[in-house]
């Protein structure tokens, strides 16, 4: 079943000679619980796309629709609403809250949509992620793959229908671009999370259901992987 529908969509900067389509004329859907990598060279449009596919940019022109509901056609208010509840963003510098411990992280979403946490939901994110010793730690005393992991956690909480994920591993190392792969692909079986992830790493790709190339704006290959390679995830 489709889950998400992007129809033409075009991110255009700037006007005449200085006119920049960072995104031009891109279509695809994909289907609830697929994992897709998008990757390209630096300057091809791959994060101007996770962009607007998350709501947080507008397109130029084109369509985004998302279990059906055409995105854009809500006011700003009811796109921050939808941001909160239906979409996770993670991003490669974390954006974590320096001053909120790791649940604190975890569950703002949440409290920020005025619910209360569930618990039991959270000691299941917070065990998934090895993060329980670590609950009360601010991101200063955690390291980079513990503070992905948090922001992680904080994606996966609200159990949005999509995760976007933008160079999550483009600032750790090998070890802990494995664990967060891993983790990643925990997510899409255990909680059945539909995830698209940027990168231009190769071996992130090999490891997703399906590949997208973009290449100035423009989807030049769109396949579908047979075989995800999995990496050795034992200590995770």
């Amino acid at each position: 079943m489709e889950l998400l529908k992007v129809e033409n969509l075009c991110k255009v900067y700037g006007n005449g000679e200085n006119e920049v389509r960072a995104v031009n004329g891109v279509s695809f859907s994909v289907p609830k619980g697929q994992m897709v990598a998008i990757v390209g060279a630096s300057g091809s449009g791959k994060s101007t796309l996770l962009h607007m596919i998350g709501a947080v940019d507008r397109p130029t022109s084109g369509k985004i629709f998302l279990d059906g509901q055409d995105v854009f056609r809500q006011n700003d208010h009811e796109l921050a609403i939808f941001r909160r509840r239906q979409v996770g963003l993670i991003y490669q510098f974390y954006n974590l809250i320096p001053v909120l411990t790791a649940e604190e992280n975890i569950t703002l979403p949440i409290l920020m949509d005025g619910r209360r946490p569930d618990r039991e939901h959270l000691e299941k994110i917070l065990d998934m992620l090895r993060l329980k010793e670590r609950r009360d730690h601010l991101p200063s005393q955690m390291s980079g793959g513990q503070q992905q992991r948090v922001s992680i956690g904080r994606a996966v909480f609200t159990s949005p229908q999509l995760i976007l994920a933008d160079e999550p591993t483009g600032n750790l190392d090998s070890k802990n671009s494995a664990e967060i792969m891993g983790l990643f692909r925990r997510s899409n079986r255990e909680l059945k999370q539909t995830i698209i992830i940027i990168t231009h790493d190769e071996n992130i790709a090999r490891q997703c259901d399906r590949i997208i190339v973009l290449n100035d704006g423009r989807i030049i290959s769109d396949e579908a992987n047979a075989s995800p390679k999995e990496e050795d995830h034992n200590e995770i």
